[in-house]
């Protein structure tokens, strides 16, 4: 059985307005990962990922470099413990 793993990230950078977002969005749903991905004031973007642990290690090498016209700078990595309480991947609006 795969171990299943949450984190929670903040992705810094030109992130907002390049459809991250979407493309994390179809990226979940692809590799079966839930939780939710939304864009803050600041400019960031802030998601919670929760599946197998190799899937959410992939969309994290994603999130590290964003779709065609996203430029990440940092990306934080909070490591939590996995709760099950999703049912499906969504964006925040």
């Amino acid at each position: 059985m795969d171990k299943k793993v949450r984190v929670h990230v903040f992705i810094e950078g030109i992130v907002q307005g390049v459809s991250f977002r979407y493309y994390t969005y179809k990226l979940a749903k692809k590799l079966n990962i839930n939780g939710w991905i939304k864009n803050l004031p600041d400019g960031r973007v802030e998601a919670i990922f929760e599946g197998d642990e190799e899937n959410v290690n992939k969309i994290l090498e994603f999130c590290k470099k964003g779709p065609e016209g996203a430029l990440v700078t940092n990306i934080e990595i909070i490591q939590e413990k996995y709760l099950n309480e999703f049912s499906d991947f969504e964006i925040i609006y």
